[in-house]
């Protein structure tokens, strides 16, 4: 009895504990979402996740309970995302046409492909190309998002699927995504470079990039976008 109620106990205070880091996770990624998408509704699902990182939790596995906890809450957050997907059929085929005019430039030139090349091979002019780019903007993050995600995830298999045993394969390939992503995200423009860093390595949201870089906000929503645009031409072979 007095250890079940100290395991409850337990449980309850790593809860409130880490339920800050839910709302931290929550405003980051919801900062770069429609203004429809609401915070609570991100948290809600984030709490949903905090909770299966505490049933699930291993410590012997190496990884500390944040940074487990951390993966489970964001993927629930995508997962609701996932579920109700705001953007129009419309803005996911404008993304995927840029998509091919980057690579088709890129492939022909050897080189990055600049803005008004991009808006000239769709024949748009360079405000609807910018339009473009923000409209897509919060799918393709959420893409994004859910690649690295999904990255992280291999390392905690164990903690969800118990008997699942990574074959070498699945560790070269997992590996190997990893490198590859890496060094496409190494050779984009300088710009692009340190706003995706900024993003997802050191967590900045898109108004303190801005301010960094002094630049508007929706300016950093464009590079971004077009950052992660360019990612995914270059990787879709892969």
């Amino acid at each position: 009895m007095y250890a079940s109620t100290a395991k409850q106990n337990n449980f309850d205070e790593l809860l409130k504990r880490h339920a800050p880091l839910v709302k931290r996770i929550a405003y980051h990624l919801g900062a770069r979402l429609p203004a429809s998408v609401l915070a609570d509704d991100l948290i809600q699902a984030g709490m949903i996740g905090l909770l299966e990182a505490a049933r699930n939790y291993d410590s012997t596995q190496g990884a500390s309970f944040e940074t487990y906890a951390g993966i489970r809450i964001r993927g629930a957050m995508l997962d609701e995302l996932r579920k109700n997907d705001w953007a129009p059929k419309s803005v996911h085929r404008k993304a995927r046409e840029v998509m091919e005019a980057v690579r088709t430039i890129e492939n022909r030139t050897g080189r990055d492909a600049r803005d008004d090349e991009i808006a000239k091979a769709l024949n748009i002019s360079l405000d609807e190309y910018y339009k473009i780019l923000l409209d897509s903007s919060s799918s393709k993050m959420l893409n994004f998002d859910e690649t690295f995600t999904k990255e992280e995830d291999s390392d905690h298999d164990l903690h969800e699927h118990p008997h699942h045993i990574a074959g070498p394969m699945e560790a070269i390939q997992n590996d190997d995504l990893k490198r590859t992503v890496g060094n496409a995200i190494s050779q984009l423009p300088e710009r692009e470079k340190l706003v995706v860093t900024l993003y997802y390595a050191k967590e900045l949201n898109l108004r303190e990039i801005g301010e960094v870089l002094r630049v508007s906000e929706s300016r950093i929503s464009q590079l971004l976008s077009q950052a992660l645009i360019r990612l995914r031409s270059r990787l879709a072979d892969y």
